[in-house]
């Protein structure tokens, strides 16, 4: 009797697909299709992907996933979903994949806590100056020389802005809110009502860096927000302003950002950077305003298995003729990172 069983093709590292995918994770996904890995621990191009695509149905990208050529597609006359255990899948995909009617999703929300948690902790240690305080102790300075920059601001109460509300975004507002903080947003895609059902004030971008004394970047990196943030806007920010960004360097003029930094006026903690790894002798490192992170925010043991998690009951959903939770359209690409 012939096989009817779907066909998965794993398109990310072997180790990698460990990482994302639980034993039990595992074990429900080969329940419902074969599985087959596509890709080695060697870094794979767009010319053996075309080569290995297709017998497959169903195809889990990744990190390190090459672009969707032409001739990948070309290749993949089976192709029925693009399964993408990361996040952003915008530069793997020409517009011929959704031409051709093949279903597309993601697990960026998955990442959205992770990076929602790291920034209410940065949040946080700005707020009451633990990164000063930790210096001071390590480096035997008076006892009363600390005590006098303890003196911190609460969340609760404070208002705080956050510049984009999509799954990152969304996750901030709700931590935020739920600790008693008045939440302001600023995003152009978000609707006011849908503002209001996150407990959020929206308002424009300039309104929000000058009435936040705490302002979160968690927008996208797109044409619309390359340096969205320069000069001009970081002078808006209140004196003694804490300025976050666990989204991407692209946001931010960055010799903006150091100029500003350097006059002592705000404080900021940075995990994206213009260049990474971030230069051992970049000018961020010797200012201690500024908290620093090595592109970390996303990084969390549960959330690369909830990737993992995430994708399979995607494919699940797609399988059994169900609308996808984390769908990724044409239409979507333009505002997407």
């Amino acid at each position: 009797m012939a096989h009817t069983q779907p066909s998965i093709g794993v398109a990310i590292r072997p180790t990698l697909y460990g990482d994302l995918f639980a034993p039990a994770v595992d074990a429900q996904l080969r329940s419902l299709a074969r599985v087959t890995f596509v890709a080695d621990e060697a870094p794979l191009d767009s010319v053996q992907l075309a080569e290995r695509i297709g017998p497959f149905d169903i195809v889990i990208t990744g990190w390190g996933t090459p672009i969707f050529t032409d001739a990948v597609l070309a290749a993949a006359p089976n192709l029925r979903l693009i399964a993408h255990s990361a996040g952003s899948i915008k530069r793997m995909l020409p517009p011929s994949v959704f031409a051709r009617g093949v279903a597309v999703t993601h697990a960026a929300g998955a990442i959205a806590p992770a990076v929602a948690e790291m920034t209410l902790l940065l949040i946080l240690l700005s707020l009451r100056n633990v990164h000063r305080l930790d210096r001071h102790m390590k480096a035997g300075a008076p006892w009363d020389a600390g005590k006098a920059l303890s003196m911190g601001r609460e969340l609760a109460g404070s208002r705080v802005g956050v510049v984009g509300a999509g799954y990152t975004g969304r996750c901030v507002i709700r931590l935020l809110t739920a600790l008693g903080a008045e939440v302001w947003v600023a995003d152009p895609y978000l609707s006011p009502q849908r503002a209001a059902a996150l407990g959020a004030h929206p308002v424009a971008l300039d309104e929000l860096l000058a009435g936040c004394p705490v302002v979160t970047l968690q927008a996208p990196p797109t044409q619309e927000t390359y340096h969205m943030v320069g000069a001009r806007e970081l002078r808006l920010l209140p004196d003694g302003a804490i300025f976050i960004n666990t989204a991407r360097a692209h946001l931010v003029d960055e010799e903006a950002l150091l100029f500003e930094l350097r006059s002592g006026r705000i404080q900021a903690a940075l995990d994206v950077f213009d260049q990474e790894p971030l230069p051992t002798d970049h000018p961020f490192r010797a200012l201690e305003n500024v908290i620093l992170t090595p592109h970390v925010a996303g990084s969390s043991q549960q959330g690369r298995l909830r990737q993992g998690q995430v994708i399979v009951e995607e494919i699940e959903r797609f399988l059994a003729g169900e609308p996808l939770r984390y769908a990724v359209t044409a239409a979507m690409l333009d505002t997407m990172a």
